[in-house]
C-alpha cells in the first residue's frame, strides 16, 4: 500500500450562538473547520481535522511511502520542515496528516484506533467547556445545564477580564453542576487565554480562592513563559494548565524542568504522535496530560493507551457540519465506538454543498490577540453577550464612566 495523494476540505463548527474567550468572540458561533484527507492506492482514506499551510511541502515527506509506517513519516515531515520551521499552523498540518495515517494504518488492521494503540477502556473522562465568554449569564446557565445531562461534572468557563463576573459565572455553573450531581462539588476551571501578567494572575486567582475551590487556571501568561507560569503556581493554590499552544517537545520542554506546569495539555490539532511523545516527556515528570479541541477524535483514541490521561475537554455536544463520528457521550465521558480507525465519516458532498462558506479569520476573533492583552490596569466592563473583549480597554471603561 502506498500514499497517493490528499484532498482538502473547509466546514464549520455551527455553534448556534456565540463562541469566544478573553480574546474575542465569533457572533454567529460559526468557527471554520479544516479537514485534510490522505488517500492510498488500495482505496483506504485517512481523516484528519486541521489546516494545510505548506501542504504541498509537508506531503512530499511521505507520498508513496507506506501509511503504516506513521511515526517514521512524522518525523520525516518534520524533517521535511527543517528551514523555515515546523512551528505553528504548519505544524498543524503535519498532525493532520499524521492523525490521517494513523486513521489509514488503524482501518487497516480492522480495529478501532483505540484498540490498536493499546487502549483497554473505551470510556475517556470528559469536561465541559462552552467558549462561553459571549453568553449573558441565563444563557450560561442553560449551556451548562445541557452538559449536566450528559453526567459532566467538572466545566471549564472562560473568562480573565473583571473578576467579579468570573466569579459570579463560576458559582453559576458550580450550583448547576451541584445541583445535577446531587450535592456532590463539581470541578471548576477557569481559562484566560493568556490575558494576563504574573502578578495579575496572582491577584485575580487569589481572589477567585477566598471563596472557591478552582481546580486549575489556564494559560494565565504567555504560553512560553515559564519563569511566569511557575511564579504563579507558587502564589496560587490551584493548579496550572497549559500547552494546547506549544509545539514540539522542545518547547514543551523548559516548562516542564522549570516546574511551571501541573496538568500538561496538547491540542486535537497537532497530531496522535505528538500528544503520544508528550504524554511520555510529561509522564516521566509524574505529571497528567489533558486533551483540548472541539473534535479531539484522535487523541480520544491515543488517551486509552496513555497511563497519565486526566480528562478530555468536551466543546459542542454536535460535530462539524458534515462530520460524523462513531463514539457518543455519556456518565461524563466520551465512549468510543468499534468503527475500524477513527471512526470518522466526512460527507464530502454536504460540506460542498454548504452556502455559508467559511471566509477569513475576523479581527475580533478569538484567534486574533488584542493590543491591551496583558496591560489592561481595570477589569474589562460588559463583556457578556456578543461583547468584544479587545474593544474595550481602561481607556473606553473611562470614557464610558
Amino acid at each position: 500500500m502506498r500514499i497517493s495523494g490528499y484532498r482538502t476540505l473547509k466546514t464549520v463548527q455551527d455553534w448556534g450562538r456565540p463562541v469566544g474567550d478573553a480574546n474575542g468572540v465569533y457572533a454567529d458561533g460559526a468557527v471554520p473547520v479544516q479537514i485534510v484527507m490522505v488517500d492510498t492506492d488500495e482505496g483506504i482514506t485517512g481523516v484528519g481535522i486541521g489546516p494545510h499551510v505548506q501542504i504541498d511541502t509537508v506531503f512530499a515527506a511521505v507520498e508513496g511511502e507506506d501509511p503504516r509506517a506513521v511515526t517514521a513519516l512524522y518525523d520525516r515531515m518534520l524533517r521535511h520542515t527543517f528551514k523555515a520551521g515546523h512551528a505553528g499552523v504548519v505544524f498543524g498540518t503535519i498532525g493532520a496528516i499524521d492523525t490521517a495515517l494513523w486513521d489509514i494504518k488503524a482501518q487497516l488492521a480492522g480495529e478501532p484506533l483505540w484498540r490498536l494503540l493499546g487502549g483497554r477502556d473505551r470510556r475517556v473522562p470528559a469536561y465541559a467547556s462552552g467558549l462561553d465568554i459571549g453568553l449573558t449569564d441565563d444563557e450560561l446557565v442553560a449551556t451548562y445545564k445541557e452538559y449536566a445531562g450528559y453526567g459532566l461534572r467538572a466545566a471549564k468557563i472562560k473568562g480573565g477580564l473583571d473578576v467579579e463576573r468570573d466569579l459570579c459565572r463560576l458559582r453559576l455553573v458550580r450550583d448547576v453542576l451541584t445541583e445535577a450531581g446531587h450535592g456532590a462539588r463539581p470541578g471548576l476551571m477557569l481559562d484566560v487565554n493568556e490575558a494576563w501578567t504574573r502578578k495579575q494572575a496572582v491577584r485575580h486567582v487569589g481572589e477567585i480562592e477566598r471563596v472557591l475551590d478552582l481546580t486549575w487556571i489556564e494559560e494565565p501568561v504567555r504560553r512560553w513563559d515559564a519563569e511566569g507560569m511557575a511564579a504563579v503556581g507558587r502564589g496560587i493554590r490551584a493548579s496550572v494548565a497549559a500547552g494546547e499552544n506549544l509545539s514540539g517537545l522542545e518547547q514543551f520542554r523548559p516548562l516542564l524542568a522549570a516546574g511551571a506546569v501541573d496538568i500538561v495539555q496538547t491540542a486535537a490539532v497537532w497530531g496522535v504522535t505528538h500528544f503520544l511523545r508528550v504524554a511520555a516527556l510529561a509522564h516521566a515528570h509524574d505529571l497528567p496530560v489533558s486533551p483540548i479541541g472541539n473534535t479531539p477524535v484522535g487523541l480520544l483514541h491515543a488517551a486509552t493507551s496513555v497511563p497519565n490521561h486526566l480528562v478530555s475537554e468536551l466543546q459542542d455536544l454536535r460535530p462539524p457540519l458534515g462530520v460524523s463520528a462513531d463514539l457518543h457521550v455519556e456518565d461524563g465521558a466520551f465512549v468510543l465506538g468499534d468503527a475500524p480507525g477513527l471512526g470518522l465519516t466526512v460527507d464530502e458532498a454536504a460540506i460542498g454543498a454548504f452556502i455559508r462558506r467559511p471566509g477569513a479569520v475576523p479581527a475580533d476573533s478569538p484567534n486574533v490577540r488584542p493590543e491591551h492583552a496583558g496591560r489592561r490596569l481595570l477589569p474589562v466592563p460588559g463583556h457578556g453577550h456578543l461583547a468584544r473583549p479587545h474593544e474595550l480597554t481602561p481607556a473606553t471603561d473611562r470614557a464610558a464612566r
